[in-house]
């Protein structure tokens, strides 16, 4: 299943994109706002500032991502991070600087709820930490809170819960 957002009202529209060919348009009317609006499968091209033309990449897991479980606020999404902070919160239309954004409607998760912060140490390896942005709901670890400006290693498959949802990090199996 794939999910899209509607331009207008930024409301989620699922669809089985594996009924369709690559390079296909799709016209949607948007069940909240009834706007109508078109997307093509396949690669993602944008015009930049002086009209020419890019290719969208493919997100890039080379540095490990994050799975969010599906529960009764979203679907199951696993989602790339980048070395260095990557900012992690609630996906909002207004929202800037969060490199993560999650796509929930989770009322307790912030826009900007927590930090994963992802660096080589001297053999080469990649380190992950986790430290709360702050956030009103706190950031839970294997079911303990993180305190104040507390900073903690996380490791393959730690559960990690951000408001009422949760999500488990996976490493990298590449070492550059």
């Amino acid at each position: 299943m794939k999910q899209i957002f509607c331009p207008k009202c930024d409301h989620q529209i699922s669809f089985n994109e594996n009924k369709y060919p690559e390079g296909k348009g799709l016209a949607f009317v948007c069940p909240q706002c009834s706007s109508q609006f078109k997307i093509r499968l396949g690669r993602k091209l944008v015009k930049s500032s002086t009209g020419e033309e890019k290719e969208v990449k493919e997100p890039d897991f080379s540095y490990g991502h994050i799975t969010v479980i599906e529960n009764n606020f979203s679907f199951k999404q696993d989602l790339p991070l980048i070395l260095g902070d990557n900012v992690i919160g609630r996906r909002n239309k207004d929202t800037t600087g969060v490199d993560v954004p999650i796509v929930t409607s989770d009322p307790s998760m912030g826009r900007k709820h927590c930090i994963i912060n992802v660096r080589r140490n001297k053999q080469g390896e990649l380190v992950y930490t986790l430290r709360d942005f702050p956030s009103l709901t706190g950031t839970f670890v294997k079911s303990v809170c993180l305190g104040k400006k507390e900073q903690v290693r996380i490791y393959e498959g730690d559960v990690i819960t951000i408001g009422a949802t949760t999500i488990i990090l996976h490493e990298t199996t590449l070492n550059i």
